[in-house]
């Protein structure tokens, strides 16, 4: 396709996913075989026909689009990582499911004892955040200069920006909890497959198409983590080794804990206000004052995007740019080049520096 050719500039762009990545982004998919993003050839398909049908715009209603952006190598034409934004999280078809975590503080006089409980109150929500997750990104480019997981994780909020119309006031990230190398979830093994008599691994896969046996079979009311053992109390609300990273971005921001986790895994929920977003709200619409030759010294890097009318609908590359006093920008010219701008046109840019 000529939109994958990779012309000299950028070495690496996000755009939108289409159908045709079908096998490349299986191949991504095995080294973080999510919900979201399936090791499982029926699961990617309808994932990419959805991204297709919402960038187009096929799927009228903003709630259940689903967006996937794919980094390329545009070296090799290779897709190396992916990252996602659900428009809505929770409808009448499909609730947004969760587990309040409660503390609660009991004392005896009588016995001058104290003790402080972890509860559990399973949640539900028809009408939840916009959501941001499927980040996957190769191994092999997870140390490169270019900090290639940052790029793809802003991604998602300059789109935000982009079309905030679109999405909802709050803003969820799951994050995965310490999971066994075997990907045993202490948490399910000690709750929910008394509830279900589903392993992990099938509950997580059932949990892809329909969740309506969590809510059908899972007991209403409070559950006291102290009655479980003590290494599925230790996975509550706990971020991973893999996603530390992930937390600290957030963090900074603008996110924050919900006290509210998966009730699969235990992973935590962070959430955020949209407009209180600190990369939403960096993000701006620029017009292209004058172009600046490759090698120029400039104080500002940022993502730069643009929606093309046809296939991929989203392209954005890493450049360098000048801030002009009226608002208008100065691009660097092979980065301009490659998104197809030349001066007058306008671009979204998200300043990195």
């Amino acid at each position: 396709m000529d939109f994958m050719r990779a012309p000299e500039g950028p070495l690496y762009e996000i755009r939108g996913a289409v159908e045709a990545d079908e096998e490349q982004i299986l191949a991504i998919a095995r080294h973080l075989n999510t919900v979201n993003l399936p090791d499982q050839r029926e699961g990617v398909q309808q994932i990419l026909s959805l991204s297709q049908k919402s960038f187009t715009g096929a799927i009228k209603d903003p709630k259940r689009r689903q967006y996937v952006f794919v980094l390329v190598d545009r070296r090799k034409d290779l897709i190396i990582g992916t990252s996602m934004i659900f428009g809505q999280l929770g409808r009448k078809d499909a609730p947004y499911i969760y587990l309040d975590v409660i503390d609660e503080e009991r004392y005896s006089a009588t016995l001058d004892k104290h003790f402080k409980h972890t509860a559990l109150s399973i949640g539900y929500s028809y009408n939840g955040p916009t959501e941001i997750g499927g980040l996957v990104l190769h191994p092999d480019y997870r140390r490169v200069p270019e900090r290639l997981g940052t790029f793809l994780s802003y991604v998602r909020f300059l789109y935000l920006k982009m079309h905030r119309e679109w999405f909802r006031d709050e803003v969820l990230a799951e994050l995965l909890p310490p999971l066994e190398k075997d990907g045993t979830s202490h948490l399910w093994d000690a709750l929910g497959r008394h509830f279900t008599d589903l392993t992990y691994a099938e509950a997580d896969k059932l949990s892809r198409m329909n969740k309506e046996f969590i809510r059908g079979l899972f007991p209403e009311g409070t559950i006291y983590a102290s009655l479980l053992p003590q290494q599925a109390q230790d996975v509550i609300g706990k971020v991973g080794a893999q996603t530390r990273g992930v937390e600290k971005l957030l963090r900074r921001i603008g996110f924050r804990y919900a006290e509210r986790v998966d009730p699969f895994d235990g992973g935590p929920h962070f959430t955020a206000m949209i407009d209180e977003i600190s990369l939403v709200k960096d993000t701006e619409r620029r017009e292209i004052e004058s172009l600046l030759p490759s090698g120029s010294k400039t104080k500002k890097r940022g993502l730069v995007a643009i929606e093309p009318g046809a296939a991929p609908w989203f392209r954005a590359v890493l450049a360098s740019f000048d801030e002009q006093p009226n608002g208008t920008c100065a691009l660097e010219e092979s980065a301009a080049t490659s998104l197809g701008l030349k001066p007058g046109d306008s671009a979204w840019i998200l300043a990195l520096d």
